[in-house]
């Protein structure tokens, strides 16, 4: 006999609340209140209006400056990586992480960061903590050279734990449609150009923390000699943001690609960007990856092309330039302080080529 319910009848008990299901709106305003100090660092002239507002504002017609403007967006998160900060209760440089994966993404065809939109989804709004969040987002923002325009902050109790979060970012570029990067560009004999990576950046955390924390049982306050700091230290380090270099580097040289090296390593990353009948010869000789990388390997065994294709070995950021330009490229990148070298060249594909291909051992 199946059970019947009369949703007339009151049920025993308190009146239900949004805040006995869990959700805290207090909680949420107050953590917006925190975070305003920190988005105004962002601000661009173009930005209208303030925090708080249903949409942010950016004025188009700044714009008009170009001929022809194409816009430019991307969105990405930060993976695994953000089990790492709430196991260390250290919140204030994952946001960081955040603008790199989506701004670098956009500056790859040349585009300028303009604007970036922000979703935080806690399972319980910890005002501090949200706004420790929102604060490397608006760091991040400024290195990027982009305005942080608006968020959200959704409080999801019974579908994540109280210390439970995870982030996720949106962004908007602009770059004129005849200095657009790209395929099409790149010839044999350019030369690839390696920008040194930060760490691991935000891709791969998964087989890290597999290998590290649940195969070897490392505890992230283990101090780790050939890193010079602790286990945990050293995995959240934030990634290297490159878009204002990136576009300091097409007002100085001239640039064909670039390629972000996120999710499926250097090779894969840099084959997206070139041409069907050209290859891509990266040689591993020309530099030596992060001791992380091979603590990595090491202790899970792991070989080494399934690395290559879940880290970034060392390299966060690829430029593809003619050879002629090299040495001015270089220049520039070392007066930014950014770490870059020449790591390979552009040829004809060959029958059995794949687009890009690692060559050599590392040094």
């Amino acid at each position: 006999m199946s059970a019947e319910f009369d949703q007339r009848a009151p049920l025993p008990g308190a009146g239900a609340s949004y805040a006995s299901a869990g959700v805290d709106i207090e909680a949420g305003d107050r953590a917006v209140e925190l975070m305003k100090e920190w988005v105004k660092k962002t601000q661009r002239p173009e930005v209208l209006g303030g925090l708080g507002g249903f949409a942010g504002l950016f004025d188009a017609s700044a714009l008009k400056r170009y001929e022809r403007p194409l816009l430019a967006s991307a969105t990405d998160g930060v993976g695994t990586k953000v089990d790492i900060a709430r196991r260390l209760g250290v919140y204030d440089t994952i946001g960081h992480d955040l603008v790199a994966m989506v701004m670098d993404d956009i500056v790859v065809c040349g585009a300028e960061p303009l604007f970036m939109t922000d979703y935080i989804c806690v399972g319980k709004v910890h005002p501090e903590r949200v706004a420790a969040i929102v604060k490397g987002i608006a760091e991040g923002c400024v290195l990027a050279g982009c305005a942080l325009v608006g968020g959200e902050t959704a409080e999801h109790p019974g579908l994540l734990g109280a210390d439970d979060f995870d982030v996720a970012g949106a962004g908007t570029g602009v770059v004129e449609a005849d200095r657009l990067l790209g395929p099409d560009r790149i010839r044999t004999g350019d030369a690839v150009i390696a920008m040194a990576a930060s760490g691991l950046h935000s891709n791969g955390y998964s087989l890290v923390r597999h290998v590290l924390l649940e195969q070897a049982g490392l505890a992230l306050d283990t101090r780790i000699e050939e890193f010079g700091r602790t286990l945990g230290e050293e995995l959240l380090e934030p990634t290297k943001i490159y878009s204002l270099d990136c576009l300091a580097l097409t007002r100085t040289a001239e640039v064909h690609a670039f390629s972000h090296i996120t999710g499926g390593g250097l090779a894969a990353n840099l084959a997206r960007v070139v041409p069907d009948e050209l290859h891509a010869v990266v040689d591993r000789s020309t530099w030596t990856p992060a001791p992380v990388f091979d603590l990595v390997g090491r202790t899970g065994q792991v070989e080494r092309l399934e690395l290559e294709k879940t880290l970034n070995m060392g390299v966060g950021m690829i430029a593809i330039v003619p050879g002629e330009s090299a040495d001015v490229a270089l220049a520039t990148l070392a007066d930014r302080g950014v770490e870059a070298w020449v790591a390979g060249e552009i040829t004809e594909r060959g029958t059995k080529a794949t687009g890009a291909e690692l060559v050599g051992d590392y040094s």
